[in-house]
């Protein structure tokens, strides 16, 4: 392919594709490419690998699927941070007692102002 042609190609493509990070899935290629994998990219990342024939834009199935993938992965990101932060201490009643105990002999007696 020519090179001025390969250019015009890539340019026609990203004047069709609408949005501005779209989600491509990537198709198998000869040199080890995993098909199947759906990656947001810019829309000129995108174009480049529709004519290179390295992938075809998500349909809206996959698009839904792959949203759905993203959400939940952020909600368990969210949990273990979340858990990672929380700090439970179990007391026992005598433990609970004592540290009352503490408290008001901290304070000094009652009613000596």
């Amino acid at each position: 392919m020519e090179l001025k042609q390969y250019f015009k190609k890539i340019k026609d493509a990203e004047a069709s594709i609408s949005e501005a990070y779209p989600l491509i899935v990537s198709s198998e290629t000869e040199d080890g490419g995993k098909p199947g994998v759906v990656v947001e990219v810019s829309r000129r990342e995108a174009a480049r690998a529709i004519v290179e024939n390295r992938a075809v834009l998500a349909s809206e199935e996959q698009k839904q699927a792959h949203w759905e993938q993203v959400s939940a992965r952020k909600k368990m990101a969210e949990k273990i941070e979340l858990s990672r932060r929380l700090q439970i201490a179990i007391v026992s009643d005598s433990g609970l007692r004592d540290a009352a105990i503490r408290d008001e002999n901290a304070e000094g007696p009652k009613g000596s102002k």
